[in-house]
């Protein structure tokens, strides 16, 4: 009778390790007071129904535009990657706002990941100068391919430094190269094909490439 009772608990305790796994967010993030020169997100945005998407794992009733400037973009993919909260840490430890992961942060000289997560301001900083570097990186792929489609999605600049937000400049590399054969799915099913349809058609310009940028 006590193992029966035993493998019933330890039968539980699985099942809600499984369901908890699948949890992207912290359960009760932190609210931390946001410079009112950073309030031009969510609160100006207006909401519209989503066109086609090849993100068919996600079944969001709505997505959040503001235009199809840089704004627009760093704020969509922000929504997509954290609901715009800059204290969220994933169940993968991807940290803030835009979900950065801790060697990038160390790439662009940021160490202290309490002071990055406390910090609106550095997390634009660093935003900023990630889409530099992932411009520099693939500049030679984004003159390449800009245009061309791919599985059925024409290729944009802002398309190719959102799928490398997601999953890096080398696999974006190897997907673009290899004419989407080549994709990178991370754990909650996003792919790079997903990102690039997405986020496409944006304005980025006003973001130039950039070799090694550091804080």
């Amino acid at each position: 009778m006590f193992m029966k009772r035993w493998i019933y608990f330890l039968g539980h305790l699985a099942i809600i390790a499984i369901l908890t796994s699948f949890a992207t967010f912290s359960v009760e993030p932190k609210r931390i007071e946001v410079p009112p020169a950073l309030k031009s997100g969510l609160d100006e945005c207006y909401w519209v129904e989503p066109e086609t998407s090849l993100d068919t794992q996600e079944e969001f009733s709505t997505s959040v535009f503001l235009d199809r400037s840089f704004l627009g973009f760093k704020e969509a993919l922000a929504f997509k990657e954290s609901q715009g909260n800059y204290t969220t840490i994933n169940t993968l430890g991807y940290l803030g706002k835009y979900q950065f992961g801790r060697n990038t942060l160390k790439l662009m000289g940021v160490h202290d990941t309490d002071d990055f997560l406390n910090s609106p301001i550095l997390q634009e900083t660093l935003f900023k100068m990630n889409v530099a570097r992932n411009k520099w990186i693939l500049r030679r792929d984004i003159k390449r391919f800009v245009g061309k489609r791919i599985n059925g999605v024409t290729i944009t600049e802002s398309g190719i430094v959102a799928a490398a937000h997601l999953a890096g400049a080398g696999n974006v590399k190897k997907y673009l190269r290899s004419y989407g054969r080549t994709d990178f799915s991370d754990a909650y099913g996003s792919t790079i094909a997903i990102y690039i349809n997405k986020f496409g058609g944006y304005d980025i310009s006003q973001i130039k490439a950039q070799n090694n940028p550091r804080v």
